[in-house]
């Protein structure tokens, strides 16, 4: 029933060899565990959907706990991580072949994003290994401190939240919906805990307390799919009266830098903007930087008269663009500001700018640099061709347009972070997601920021309408699916005109926040350190302190 019989028979073999190989042995199998503990969790994620890489947690927590040292175990979470999140974030690397200056830096990004990020798993291990109690509750204290961890990442230096465990499941299905309770940190907890109680059915112990601990995680997954599709096979999608558009003119970041390309995007979105259609669209929604030039230019140029042409009397323009804004305090004289601007065609001439976003959570190194003027004193801003950073916006709120239901916009990587649009008191009707994924090009970049955001739909039961330049653009429902025939996916060039789902009830997380996965936090901690040093309180498993060496 176990697999420790053959484990038994393998490790025998290996001590068998020559002391020097068999150290060089121990070492190489650990790492090559280590490694493929990362890269199975990774490919458990959608794009690629492989759910057996789930397995890496109980594998790292094994890793971990049959270390020499709390060095030894960080070691293991860190090759781990970076294994992750080089398969996960990889594609950053694209960004780097826009600009062929910038090209060098491609395997830097590639590799130094993953090596940083893993810090955070190695920290976990180390911190595992050192505090690991007795019994099978050490499952509990792994899963605790690894999404303490995962919580962290989100938030240390403005965060980096992506592809967290709770996201595994694809959005929309019916793993995904206990988010609409715990939100994405409590499915991660939830994920990484009934994973990894598979890990002491290798070992040690009396066989009932390694099959509670396994069959105990597998139910836990299966209440949680269970809630899930109870809550789809209730669900009502209903629509609203507003129709929105959005506008995805496939224009490629490399190709929009040049006078010529300029002029062509601009004739692109305003023909898209313009098509007939059955009924007309309340609200056009353009992308992120929809057009290479700042607000401040295209709104005094003939670009401007030409978007009004495209509306009609009534439309709303929903389009991101930077601009620039006067501030004798800033250094330069100015702020810059990564926005999204309401823009009403009155009927008469020209837009009215109805309300303006400003994005708060920047993209470091993208968007803004990190220890900017240290970085800059050692010549890093030149060297990433940065001359200056965008400022943030104040925290996100939603903006109130008149004859459209209140909107939360969410500016790219913004949709990223749960907690940023209101889920109770001043909660919006829907989300829109203006985002330029056209930086990451053909890569499992867009389809995994499409995943994420969406569970920002199931966490607040609001519709989201997203648009990107090059894909995918959709309407997302309040269950986090994609209404039907409602998307446009990479390379197409064209509109989609979807009506305005109804948000649903406001939904636990909406109005708890993120209180149950904290409270989860502390009971895993709790009962792990205390009940597992208590002997006979939980008398399930004895110690394990085996390690993968000779």
């Amino acid at each position: 029933m176990f697999p420790d019989a053959a484990l038994d028979r393998f490790a025998a073999r290996v001590r068998a060899l020559p002391e020097k190989r068999r150290a060089w042995t121990w070492r190489l199998i650990r790492i090559g565990l280590a490694l493929s503990a990362g890269a199975g969790t990774a490919l458990a994620h959608p794009p690629f959907g492989v759910l057996v890489g789930l397995l890496g947690y109980p594998l790292l927590m094994i890793l971990s706990e049959r270390s020499d040292t709390p060095r030894g175990a960080f070691w293991m979470g860190w090759l781990a991580g970076f294994a992750y999140f080089f398969i996960g974030c990889w594609w950053v690397a694209e960004a780097f072949f826009v600009n062929p200056e910038q090209a060098w830096m491609a395997p830097f990004a590639a590799s130094l994003l993953p090596a940083g990020l893993g810090l955070f798993w190695g920290v976990a291990c180390a911190l595992y290994r050192r505090f690991a109690p007795i019994g099978v509750v050490r499952v509990l204290l792994f899963a605790a401190l690894f999404c303490a961890a995962e919580w962290l990442r989100g938030h240390v230096l403005t965060g980096f939240p992506w592809n967290p465990a709770g996201a595994t499941w694809r959005a929309g299905g019916g793993m995904s919906q206990f988010a609409s309770v715990v939100g994405v940190y409590g499915m991660s907890l939830i994920t990484v805990a009934s994973t990894a109680a598979l890990a002491p059915l290798v070992g040690p112990g009396a066989a009932r307390g390694r099959l509670i601990s396994a069959g105990s995680g597998l139910l836990v997954l299966a209440v949680v799919g269970l809630f899930g599709a109870v809550r789809l096979a209730q669900a009502e999608l209903r629509f609203t009266d507003t129709v929105v558009r959005l506008v995805q003119a496939d224009v490629k970041q490399e190709t929009k830098w040049s006078p010529e390309a300029y002029r062509s995007i601009v004739d692109r979105y305003v023909a898209l903007s313009a098509r007939p259609a059955a009924r007309t669209p309340d609200v056009v929604v353009w992308p992120e930087g929809a057009l290479p030039a700042s607000a401040n230019d295209v709104f005094v140029s003939a670009d401007a008269t030409a978007m009004a042409d495209a509306l009609r009397p009534g439309q709303i323009l929903l389009m991101g663009l930077a601009r620039g804004e006067a501030d004798p305090s800033a250094p330069e004289g100015a702020r810059y500001y990564n926005s999204l601007f309401a823009l009403v065609d009155e009927g008469g001439p020209g837009l009215r700018i109805a309300a303006v976003y400003d994005k708060h959570r920047l993209v470091p190194f993208g968007e803004y640099l990190p220890l900017g003027s240290i970085m800059t004193a050692v010549g890093l801003r030149s060297l990433v061709h940065m001359p200056s950073d965008f400022s943030a916006g104040p925290i996100p709120a939603p903006i109130h347009i008149p004859g459209v239901p209140p909107v939360q916009p969410l500016i790219c990587y913004e949709s990223l972070y749960p907690g940023f649009t209101p889920g109770a008191a001043g909660r919006p009707d829907w989300i829109v997601n203006a985002s330029n994924d056209a930086w990451f090009g053909a890569t499992s970049g867009p389809r995994q920021h499409l995943n994420l955001a969406s569970y920002r739909a199931i966490e607040t039961g609001l519709p989201i309408a997203r648009a990107t330049p090059t894909g995918i653009s959709a309407m997302i429902d309040p269950w986090g699916r994609i209404v039907q025939n409602q998307r446009l996916d990479p390379g197409v060039a064209g509109v989609v005109d979807a009506p305005l789902p109804r948000p649903t009830a406001v939904t636990p997380y909406g109005r708890w926040g993120d209180a149950f996965f904290f409270a989860g936090l502390l009971a895993a901690l709790a009962i792990s350190l205390f009940a597992g040093r208590r002997p006979g309180l939980w008398p399930l498993t004895s110690p394990t302190r085996l390690r993968l060496r000779g």
